[in-house]
């Protein structure tokens, strides 16, 4: 564990120089891994809500945060009570703080560079097991993150003037009718106005959107859809 977090250049994470602090990571996240109390718990967590992955008390999240989530993560399956509250503590924080301008993305593999907040709810439903065994705490996490959703095109077919568009919904999108942003190879494309046409049933992550004034030929598959709105988000 203390390799993996070592492993990571945390000075070479972007973040606003004049709050972000990347020395407070590493530091922070060892403390807490290595915390036998909640005094230590608590010192670590300050180091990491103090500048390291969110500014707690200016509510602002930074993209070390998406690195920092899975090592969280595996300090709240590990780790002391204390650490694991703490951990899932952050975690909440960095999903509801909002970034700095400038600083509002990471790339992922593929190119294209996406939301903080769909980054960290990416890596929470990769360990949808850990958190809805953690209680109230963990199931809140996984219920926050459902809002960050995405969605991979499969296959589109057209449907007068709008396109019906077939794939993977991974997360919640509630009814009515949202903005997103399409990801393909590195491009950003705006989607004024979708819905959900068809959820996803029994188990399954399968969902049909409609997208409107949209061709199939618009919507390649494969390409990713995140919220508009969680584009928008700037501190």
């Amino acid at each position: 564990m203390l390799d993996e977090i070592d492993a990571v250049d945390w000075g070479s994470v972007p973040g606003h120089p004049d709050w972000y602090e990347p020395e407070r990571v590493a530091r922070g996240l060892r403390a807490l891994f290595e915390a036998a109390n909640l005094v230590q718990a608590a010192e670590a967590g300050s180091q990491l809500g103090g500048g390291g992955i969110v500014h707690g008390h200016s509510g602002a999240v930074f993209p070390a945060a998406v690195m920092a989530t899975p090592l969280l993560l595996d300090i709240a399956q590990r780790g002391h009570p204390a650490a694991q509250d703490t951990a899932l503590g952050l975690l909440d924080e960095a999903l509801s703080c909002h970034p700095h301008a400038g600083y509002t993305r990471v790339a992922v593999p593929g190119g294209t560079a996406v939301p903080i907040c769909c980054a960290i709810a990416h890596h929470l439903r990769d360990r949808t097991d850990l958190l809805a065994g953690l209680g109230k705490r963990g199931k809140a996490l996984l219920a926050d993150a459902a809002s960050h959703w995405s969605f991979e095109i499969g296959e589109c077919v057209a449907e007068n003037n709008d396109t019906a568009a077939f794939g993977i919904l991974a997360g919640c999108l509630p009814g009515g009718v949202h903005a997103a942003e399409m990801h393909l190879a590195g491009d950003i494309t705006m989607l004024r106005e979708l819905t959900l046409e068809y959820p996803p049933a029994d188990g399954s992550r399968e969902a049909c959107l409609r997208v409107i004034a949209r061709h199939p030929g618009e919507l390649p598959p494969g390409a990713l859809l995140f919220p508009a709105s969680c584009g928008d988000r700037v501190h």
